[in-house]
């Protein structure tokens, strides 16, 4: 088990990329299943979860290769998808296992090939998030399942579109009926649709594709079905996770930093709250600034679907909370597991005390250096910001949940002035 190792080092200045989306990446190439032929994703980031997903797609036959630089000539290195005219429409259990967004290959599978079989998906480990959602849906375009040995099996003849109304704006069910609609008989609609600019991302590579889809954005998406969908070329929108983590890391460390690429219009009330929190935040045109001088002050905080404030922001805003002049309330509203990593800050020094799915946090003046442990990928990103502002050394263990999201995290925080290194090997106890 690999881990970080950080000590505090002062302000943070300069600038950094901001990488593709992974909640986007992941779903755009599943999506590549829905027309044969060769479809090239720029910006595709070099983590372990599209590792994953490639491992997932070439066991159904897709080729997956990368190739140089992106076609927008920044240096981004592509993704080539390179699908049969018959996939083997079985996505195995020890990768599905790895990752949940691996679960979106079904409504894919179903619309081009009649058939799926997908083993339940694992993840990490911050609470149930149950895919009754995405079967009844699917159930409702005419798919019938049936689940054992821990697999769903569809089966459906072509798909027959209708009004789907989701429970809940999930993203990943969204995802699903829209790349599963596109190829249905007639025009489905989707209501309660989630409207995050990854689902905004997916539409546009379908539409890339051949698909008529509108509302993408908004929580009413019509799909209007067509016979056949052909390869295209697409560039992954910019992670507004990864540039939640370095605009946080300025919070927590202070300083002057450039996170180019940035899209502020997709991080309203994230932006808002960091601004409340005595952040100076400018849009550039080509990223976002921060500044922070001083020590921040505490805002009350509650997850909620987008345009809300994201779930995976809450492990920064509870770091830099746990820093404030004062106290906060942070309430999760998605993920009743989202608050595992607590206990790490808390070995910190923290003073963080939760109440079913609110946590108070009483800011303090330093954080102390401790060994602690990431049990997911924002929680392990977010214990190795805690480190920046920490006295002495921390060590956090599991750097291998940081790498399913994350592409070269310590190298791009070195870039800006911190002390933050890789080690191979567990962490001593």
């Amino acid at each position: 088990m690999d881990r970080f190792v950080v000590r505090p080092s002062g302000p943070l200045s300069g600038e950094v990329r901001v990488q593709g989306a992974k909640n986007s990446a992941l779903k755009l190439m599943a999506a590549c299943l829905l027309a044969s032929g060769t479809s090239r994703l720029d910006n595709v980031p070099d983590i372990a979860d599209v590792a994953t997903m490639s491992g997932v797609l070439e066991a159904m036959g897709v080729e997956v290769s990368r190739s140089g630089a992106g076609a927008d000539g920044g240096g981004a290195r592509a993704l080539l998808l390179s699908v049969p005219e018959q996939c083997t429409p079985v996505a195995p259990y020890d990768l599905v296992e790895k990752m949940r967004a691996s679960f979106v290959v079904l409504g894919p599978l179903l619309a081009r090939h009649g058939a799926a079989r997908v083993s339940l998906p694992g993840g990490d480990d911050f609470g149930s998030r149950p895919i009754d959602m995405h079967l009844r849906a699917l159930e409702a375009l005419g798919v019938e399942f049936s689940t054992e040995h821990g697999n769903v099996e569809g089966r459906c003849a072509r798909l027959a579109a209708a009004r789907v109304v989701l429970e809940y704006p999930s993203h990943t069910a969204t995802d699903n009926v829209l790349m599963a609609a596109t190829l249905a008989k007639g025009t489905t609609v989707i209501e309660n649709a989630a409207r995050e600019p990854e689902v905004q991302d997916l539409a546009l590579l379908l539409g890339a594709m051949g698909a008529r889809i509108s509302g993408a954005g908004t929580s009413r998406i019509e799909v209007e079905g067509v016979d056949e969908l052909h390869p295209a070329s697409h560039a992954v929108v910019a992670d507004r996770v990864e540039a939640a983590t370095f605009l946080a890391a300025t919070g927590i460390a202070g300083g002057d930093v450039h996170v180019a690429g940035a899209r502020d219009d997709h991080m309203d009330m994230l932006l808002e709250k960091l601004t409340r929190m005595g952040m100076d935040i400018e849009a550039t045109g080509r990223g976002i600034r921060a500044r922070c001088a001083g020590r921040l002050q505490p805002v009350d905080v509650a997850t909620l679907p987008y345009p809300g404030v994201a779930t995976d922001y809450k492990p920064f805003l509870v770091t830099m909370l746990s820093l404030a002049s004062g106290v906060a309330i942070v309430s999760e509203n998605l993920f009743a597991g989202r608050f595992r990593y607590i206990d790490e800050l808390r070995r910190m020094g923290a003073d963080i005390r939760t109440e079913g799915h609110h946590a108070v946090v009483r800011g303090v003046e330093r954080l102390s250096g401790a060994p602690v442990r990431a049990t997911d990928i924002r929680a392990g990103a977010a214990l190795v910001l805690a480190g920046l502002a920490a006295e002495g050394e921390t060590v956090v263990a599991g750097a291998e949940h940081v790498d399913k999201g994350y592409e070269h995290f310590a190298e791009k925080l070195r870039s800006l002035g911190a002390d933050v290194r890789r080690a191979e090997g567990a962490a001593p106890a």
